[in-house]
């Protein structure tokens, strides 16, 4: 009999995923709806994907905030990552405290107050004459300043935890520092860039505040365009557009975990094999000087036998 402790628990947490998941599952079943009510259910139909794929400006929104996202999402990763490698190594340096507080400043920072600093920053193009407007190119600078600090933070983490004795190691024997790190580091944490690029992409496709302050006409990216198309009622194109980022997002994620674990698979029959192979070579030194001692050579006895 189960403990009445287990089964609180139990009921817990399935309230808690009810609460995560359905509305996602709501969007997701009211996308297939024939009504144009979309909390009224009349019937199964695709029609709303038919309509969603001849709407213009939600596909064009679309693909902006895709490419936005995937410019943001490597930008922040290269720049993060070697961020996230000095905060890892090099510890104590002066200014290193304020260089972390730098860093970590735009995950605690109100985003409304880092979208008006991006704008009258930008406010200054008159004097330097760039960029020459807002755009595309504003809201890319804006989500890697969004983003940067969830990959160093993460990068960091990975980079600390790591056992540093094959750098070391390849070090001592004359590797150079940047030979070390693309050989040895950066194989080690690639689990933590894949994450970490995800991370700045979802982040990027999701950004609403900064968009707002930084987009100009003609880049109105897909959370703005769906926030002010809802501003005016639900549309059930958008539940279907919903969906798809829904199923792109689930099999990106699946994809991942499947590629993580298989690795993590790998490096386990890897470290394994290292141990059998220690053992088996170990096992044979232990054996090969006992075959002198248990048949005594004649070149041994010869002493003897002379002094007898």
């Amino acid at each position: 009999m189960k403990r009445p402790g287990k089964l609180l628990g139990a009921a817990f947490l399935g309230l808690v995923l009810l609460f995560l998941y359905v509305p996602i599952l709501s969007v997701v079943a009211y996308s297939f709806n024939e009504s144009k009510m979309v909390t009224l259910w009349t019937g199964f139909s695709l029609k709303w994907y038919g309509e969603l794929l001849h709407d213009r400006e939600l596909m064009d929104a679309a693909w902006l905030s895709l490419k936005l996202a995937t410019a943001t999402a490597f930008a922040a990763v290269f720049v993060g990552t070697w961020i996230g490698f000095v905060l890892a190594r090099y510890r104590k340096f002066r200014g290193s405290t304020l260089f972390t507080a730098m860093v970590s400043a735009p995950m605690v920072l109100p985003e409304v107050i880092a979208g008006l600093s991006m704008l009258l920053f930008l406010a200054m193009q008159q004097l330097i004459g760039w960029p020459s407007g807002r755009g595309m190119l504003t809201i890319w600078i804006g989500h890697i300043m969004v983003c940067l600090s969830y990959v160093a933070i993460t990068i960091q983490s990975r980079l600390v935890s790591m056992d540093q004795s094959l750098a070391e190691a390849a070090q001592n024997l004359g590797a150079t520092p940047l030979r070390v790190f693309f050989d040895i580091t950066l194989p080690q944490i690639s689990q933590a860039l894949i994450a970490s690029w995800l991370l700045a992409f979802t982040i990027s496709l999701d950004d609403v505040i900064m968009s707002a302050f930084l987009s100009g006409p003609g880049s109105n990216p897909l959370p703005l365009v769906v926030l002010s198309r809802v501003r005016l009622g639900l549309n059930p194109e958008i539940n279907a557009l919903g969906t798809l980022f829904i199923a792109a997002v689930t099999v990106m994620v699946l994809v991942n975990n499947h590629y993580m674990l298989k690795r993590e698979r790998r490096r386990e029959q890897e470290i394994r094999q290292a141990l059998a192979g220690n053992a088996s070579l170990g096992g044979a030194d232990y054996s090969a000087p006992a075959a002198p001692s248990a048949q005594p050579s004649s070149t041994s006895t010869r002493p003897i036998k002379e002094l007898a």
